[in-house]
């Protein structure tokens, strides 16, 4: 049932997008080909297990690498068609620039002079006092006037055509055209804001809501705040109580409760250390792409449950980014890390897996998901025809961290996953995919609790996007894109469970 409705939302966003990009024309159309692209393989795969059909690995691999070479070659299109509308742009801005006025001439400092604007009506008005609109306005909230008058001085027709200047939370929008390419009119216009203003204001060129970029100056005030002594004291308080939940739940998995037997937490140890072991691997993976992107990441905060030990950490982004690239390679470093070693200890768990081995596992654990399951029947075969399977431990500690990181990517707010998705797809699908989530995930808590606790979290301390970047214009490249499709795909295939029929063509019971 679940399946069926991912399947049939996924058919109804694609529905949707066709219909947003049709008025655009051909570039349009390209950018919907490319979401379909990125789409169509788990589409068909997930697709085909509402009709009891079976994908093998090598046809889904497959179908991922043709997706992949496709969507490279519609963004070259699509990059071809943008270059070519920037000729054009260029080719506007300088029949613009010769029909400026005499007055607008060239300052001593090379940069050009722009048109001075009324922050109410956005007129071109050399007389227009930004002090005297907003006088009936909290001025503790405004942005002084001679800050308004050296911000709006930095503007030109090289860099961003300022046209309306509007008040904004102790900054101010400047709308207006951009010139030329996003990174080299933003890096121009930040030097002479940092010149002129002594680096007190930050410049973040965003979208307005009808798509058009605008530039934002917001006082460096307002930047992301590091953790109090009070909050630092909680992360502490938090990981120990991870660490003891990661005992419960490898007492349980054991076959006995730590609560009503706590002598035998030596038993369970080395499981709760296996599991700990994936969330540090995870955590260490965010911090060595933020140390090297130059980002500044808070302290962890481990969210413990019984049920599995943790659904992994919350890990605030200190820094302001410089690009949407940088917050895909920081949410992707910690899923790929803790992934990984996830993966790695499943697969030679199954491997070192023989008749006799520590663990016995009913069948029906590997109906739960479709790709340990999957796995499973390529490497234990027949074993799994068996009422009861024996598996080595590394299976059960491989299973765990293969849930929590399929859980942390997962398309919603801060998660990994919701981060993932703001950076490939920007900030509106971004919401929309959060929403989508938690409504799917209400839906499945019908058949399991976990899944009701996990969206109430993310509804109180996850649903809020990340701050924006920068340059919240460009995208990131079609490799990270792919990457970022192929993580989506594998958590799908790691919470998903096999339908019986499936399992039954699979040998799975």
């Amino acid at each position: 049932m679940v399946t069926l409705l991912l399947f049939l939302v996924a058919i109804a966003l694609l529905v949707w997008g066709f219909v947003r990009a049709r008025p655009l024309g051909k570039i349009g159309i390209l950018a919907w080909l490319q979401s379909v692209v990125l789409m169509l393989p788990w589409l068909l795969f997930f697709g085909s297990f509402t009709l009891g059909i079976y994908f093998n690995l090598v046809g889904v691999l497959f179908l991922v690498v043709c997706s992949v070479g496709i969507y490279i070659y519609l963004g070259r299109r699509l990059r071809a068609l943008g270059q070519d509308e920037l000729a054009m742009q260029k080719l506007k801005t300088a029949m613009a620039a010769s029909d400026l006025t005499a007055d607008d001439q060239t300052p001593d400092n090379g940069a050009p002079a722009t048109m001075s604007a009324s922050p109410v009506t956005g007129k071109a008005d050399a007389t227009a006092d930004p002090a005297k609109d907003s006088a009936a306005d909290d001025e503790a909230l405004r942005l002084p006037a001679e800050d308004q008058t050296l911000l709006e001085g930095i503007f030109g027709i090289d860099t961003f055509f300022r046209t309306e200047t509007v008040p904004y939370d102790q900054g101010a929008i400047f709308k207006g055209n951009l010139r030329g390419e996003p990174d080299a009119a933003l890096a121009q216009l930040t030097a002479l804001a940092d010149d002129r203003l002594n680096q007190r204001y930050r410049l973040f060129l965003v979208t307005d809501p009808k798509g058009k970029p605008v530039i934002v100056a917001l006082p460096k005030s307002s930047d992301p705040q590091p953790l109090s002594a009070f909050q630092q004291g909680a992360a502490v308080l938090l990981a120990i109580a991870t660490f003891l939940t990661c005992l419960e739940a490898s007492g349980i998995l054991l076959g006995f409760d730590l609560l009503t037997a706590p002598d035998k937490w030596p038993a369970a140890l080395p499981f709760a250390l296996g599991t700990m072991a994936i969330l540090v691997a995870h955590e260490i993976g965010h911090g060595l792409m933020a140390q090297r992107r130059d980002v500044k990441l808070s302290w962890p905060f481990l969210i413990p449950t019984w049920e599995i030990g943790s659904f992994g950490a919350l890990t605030r982004i200190e820094s302001v980014l410089p690009n949407r690239s940088v917050l895909f390679d920081v949410a992707l470093a910690g899923p790929a890390a803790g992934g990984l070693l996830s993966f790695g200890l499943l697969i030679v768990g199954f491997v070192l897996s023989h008749p006799g081995s520590e663990f016995q596992l009913p069948v029906a654990f590997f109906q739960g998901s479709a790709l340990v399951g999957t796995l499973a029947k390529i490497i234990l075969g027949a074993a799994l025809t068996e009422p009861l399977v024996d598996v080595h431990p590394f299976v059960l500690i491989g299973w765990l961290g293969l849930i929590i990181t399929a859980l942390n990517l997962l398309p919603a707010g801060q998660l990994d996953g919701g981060r993932i998705v703001q950076a490939i797809y920007g900030r509106k699908t971004a919401g929309r995919a959060t929403v989508i989530t938690v409504a799917l995930l209400a839906i499945a808590s019908l058949a399991n609790p976990l899944a009701l606790y996990w969206a109430v979290l993310i509804l109180f301390l996850q649903r809020q996007q990340e701050r924006p970047a920068t340059n919240e214009i460009t995208e990131p490249d079609d490799a990270r894109a792919a990457l970022g499709l192929l993580a989506l795909f594998l958590t799908l295939a790691t919470l998903l469970p096999l339908t019986p029929s499936l399992a039954g063509r699979l040998g799975i019971g």
